[in-house]
């Protein structure tokens, strides 16, 4: 029974790691000046990076003041995301810049327009305008020179103050020239339309508001009347036709009894009377002595009568005639009252009628003309229509641009004495002290990582590329059998001197790396002091 125990074979990495001492121990000097190399080379390239300094200056844009709530709805101010938002173009603009040229000392060379232009871009590239909030501008310039970076910064914060108040006192003042020529142009606009109205409402006297009302009232009223007068017209032919009938039943004269006649007819009356009394009274009673006594005057007269007749016959008097008008005829007839009293009222119906046939002949010309009148509107109403919506149209917007043209002469006024939005130096200019971006320390710190990486990716990519076998593993993966033993190098002496002599010379490349390190921090420390 095989109770060994088997060899644990070593990773790859780890078989490695003898072979890649080994090369170190054979190339030790390539090694150090590829590391020194690599040192010296990141350390002149961090002393020849141009240092940057960086200056920052914040603008506070005001708003609010005493003045606004005096001016709500009457001034118009900028407002501070609107301002905030054009401060860039302001900033970059050509006269801007051309005074950034001259503070910055660019203008001394006497630079031509292209290399104007590219300075300019360069400055621009190198210049940042930011809103950390919304009343706040942060206006941050980098040069490599901290003077000239401060001078900038500074000449740009004082620029685009000046230019931005600059702007809104223009802005204002442009807003109003256009306003006020709006206002004068719909001033025109609106005396037109009033002078086409006024010559429209000339030559249409009904051309007026609220005239349809008044015609359509007319014509109801002209029809009622029209409607009454017709039924009273027809209530007064009735009548006529009822007088008439009445009228022809009546005779124009009536024959009347004689004085005879008369006195008999009285005395009947009296007798008829006496007798109703003496069924409730006796002769002896005042009334039916009274009875008595004027029937026997009637009989008296009654004889006397009579006797004149008599004497008249024989006189031969056919008759006298009465005199008198309206009252007997031939003493024997006289008019008929009813007769002339129905003749009257016939008459005065006739007269009646007349007037109100007159009266609906009239207001029917009168409804006539105004049903014409409402036509005649009717046709007018669009064209009046028109022209009155072309007024008020012109009116109302004349009189709101009346208004927004004060607004906009307070606003202006505002802005001219600055009483509007303001801007004010929240945090002047900063003189920079310290560079910004990369500094040799951080390019020093990147090369000597990299150098001292460099050596080992050396070391390891040669061994794993190298096709030579340089350790038992290497047989053992490739043939498959175990490895029984190994030979150890033997090193002569000449070998050991010259192995010795390559450490010698490595580790002077070597130092010369902390060297000159340690002379760089040096000088930097006497140039700080």
């Amino acid at each position: 029974m095989d109770l060994t125990i088997p060899e644990t074979r070593p990773s790859a990495i780890a078989a490695m790691v003898p072979v890649a001492f080994e090369e170190w121990r054979r190339r030790p000097v390539m090694l150090a000046a590829v590391f020194t190399a690599i040192a010296l080379a990141a350390l002149a390239f961090g002393l020849m990076l141009p240092k940057k300094y960086n200056s920052t200056s914040t603008i506070l844009v005001e708003e609010s003041n005493i003045i606004k709530p005096l001016m709500e709805g009457r001034a118009v101010p900028t407002s501070v995301v609107s301002r905030a938002a054009i401060t860039r173009e302001v900033a970059f603009s050509r006269k801007v810049m051309n005074e950034i040229l001259e503070t910055g000392g660019w203008l001394t060379s006497n630079p031509t327009p292209l290399q104007q232009d590219q300075l300019i871009e360069q400055i621009t590239s190198r210049t940042i305008i930011s809103n950390p909030r919304d009343n706040l501008i942060r206006v941050s310039y980098t040069d490599t020179d901290a003077t000239r970076a401060h001078a900038v910064t500074k000449r740009f914060t004082e620029l685009i103050i000046q230019e931005s108040l600059a702007t809104k006192e223009r802005e204002s003042r442009d807003a109003y020239d256009f306003i006020d020529s709006q206002v004068r142009a719909y001033h025109r606009k609106l005396t037109d339309a009033e002078s086409k109205l006024e010559a429209y409402r000339k030559s249409n006297p009904d051309a007026r508001p609220g005239i349809d009302g008044d015609v359509n009232s007319r014509i109801g009223e002209l029809r009622r009347m029209v409607d009454t007068s017709r039924m009273e017209l027809m209530d007064l032919e009735s009548q006529g036709n009822a007088l008439q009938a009445q009228l022809n039943g009546e005779n124009e004269i009536n024959v009347v009894q004689t004085r005879t006649g008369q006195l008999l007819a009285r005395m009947a009356e009296l007798e008829t009377e006496k007798d109703k009394l003496l069924m409730n009274f006796t002769e002896q009673h005042p009334d039916v002595v009274r009875i008595q006594h004027q029937l026997r005057d009637l009989e008296g007269d009654l004889r006397r009568e009579e006797s004149s007749q008599q004497a008249r016959r024989v006189a031969g008097t056919s008759g006298a005639a009465a005199s008198g008008t309206g009252t007997t005829l031939d003493g024997t007839a006289s008019f008929n009252p009813l007769y002339g009293e129905l003749k009257s009222k016939l008459a005065e119906n006739r007269r009646q009628a007349a007037a109100v046939s007159s009266r609906i002949s009239t207001s029917q010309s009168l409804l006539d003309q105004e049903l014409a009148r409402s036509r005649h509107i009717a046709a007018s109403e669009s064209t009046l229509a028109e022209l009155s919506r072309d007024y008020e149209v012109n009116r109302d917007l004349y009189q709101d641009l009346l208004k927004r043209r004060e607004n906009a002469r307070v606003s202006m006024s505002l802005d001219a004495e600055q009483r509007g939005l303001s801007f004010r130096v929240q945090e002047p200019a900063s003189f920079p002290l310290r560079g910004v971006g990369l500094r040799l320390v951080h390019v020093a710190s990147a090369g000597l990582g990299a150098a001292a990486l460099a050596p080992l990716v050396l070391l390891f990519g040669f061994v794993r590329l190298d096709p030579r076998v340089r350790s038992p593993y290497q047989i053992e993966t490739a043939a498959a059998l175990p490895v029984l033993g190994k030979v150890p190098r033997f090193q002569t002496a000449p070998s050991r001197r010259l192995g010795t002599r390559r450490f010698v010379i490595a580790a002077m490349i070597f130092l010369v790396v902390p060297l000159v390190y340690g002379l760089t921090l040096l000088l930097k420390l006497v140039t700080l002091q």
